[in-house]
């Protein structure tokens, strides 16, 4: 039989070991990401060839994307701009749902309806993003073009609201949690005060609650920038940058996916230029977790006691 310590040692050592490989994992992804990525600046790849390379400023704002044209451009602002705007257009429509939603499981809806309403919404999480993506190709798409007689049915705005659908549950899901975690103390004594269900709401459960509804929104917003499939099938494919809701964009997961597999495997510019733009994606959605775990370090509370 192994004693109590032999055992606490193994059950740390095992906790520890599988910590360890998530870090080394996230460790082994970022080195592939910079030594593929860093020859687009540098002008030579792993092999030691030579090639032309693109300064990082020219890179980052250049205007033009045109990897395969008979003068190639290396600019990606437009896919950068696209990704931007999809992610804010679709946050200005999940936000708001997704943060309402949640209010009303946790403080409004009676029993059987909550029993109803959240299996659904989780639901909606599990669903394939290709088939949302379908879904806006053949059913939003069509609707778009009768009703605001536009040239193309697949844009920014098609993109967004599919990507609302999916950040939603996300959203949804976090700030539930956290609006369950506010003491019942503090409800309780709110309402003892004389004040309504709907100021205790809003002077005592939301502020009380602010942390876990700023991470939600941020991790809402970092998995609508992060999407792949859905901008690839309904954002329209336009390396330009958008001028109207109603344009066709093409964001940087978009550009990744779909000119990877026209690319010579660690030959050519166009192939470290797609890694040089994941690199992008990678901090720029790097940063969104980091802003989430700063904001729910910030406003943390523990028991009623600190707020």
């Amino acid at each position: 039989m192994i004693d109590r310590k032999r055992k606490e040692t193994l059950i740390k050592g095992m906790f520890f070991g599988a910590a360890s490989i998530s870090i080394i994992a996230l460790g082994l992804i970022m080195y592939f990401l910079v030594s593929e990525a860093l020859p687009t600046f540098f002008g030579f790849d792993a092999m030691g060839e030579a090639h032309q390379g693109v300064s990082f400023f020219d890179f980052i704002f250049g205007s033009q994307w045109k990897p395969v044209s008979e003068h190639p451009q290396w600019g990606i602002l437009p896919l950068i701009m696209g990704s931007v705007w999809v992610t804010l257009l679709s946050s200005v429509i999940a936000i708001p749902l997704g943060v309402m939603t949640a209010i009303y499981l946790a403080e409004i809806a009676p029993n059987r309806v909550r029993e109803i309403v959240k299996p659904m919404v989780e639901l909606l999480a599990s669903l394939p993003s290709v088939v949302i993506g379908f879904f806006g190709l053949a059913v939003v798409a069509p609707i778009m073009l009768e009703l605001f007689d536009i040239r193309f049915g697949v844009n920014m705005l098609n993109a967004s609201i599919m990507l609302a659908f999916m950040a939603v549950p996300t959203i949804t899901s976090i700030a539930e949690d956290a609006i369950h975690s506010v003491p019942d103390e503090l409800k309780e004594g709110s309402l003892a005060l004389g004040a309504t269900r709907f100021e205790t709401l809003r002077k005592v459960i939301l502020p009380a609650s602010l942390s876990g509804l700023s991470t939600a929104v941020i991790l809402g917003m970092s998995r609508s920038i992060g999407e792949t499939m859905v901008v690839l099938m309904v954002a329209g494919g336009a390396a330009r940058i958008p001028t109207s809701i109603f344009d066709p964009v093409r964001p940087m997961p978009a550009s990744i996916a779909a000119e990877m597999g026209e690319t010579s495997f660690g030959l050519e510019m166009h192939y470290f230029s797609l890694f040089a733009i994941a690199m992008v994606l990678f901090i720029i959605t790097f940063l969104f977790n980091l802003l989430a775990d700063h904001i729910a370090h910030k406003y943390k509370q523990v028991g009623a006691a600190t707020l």
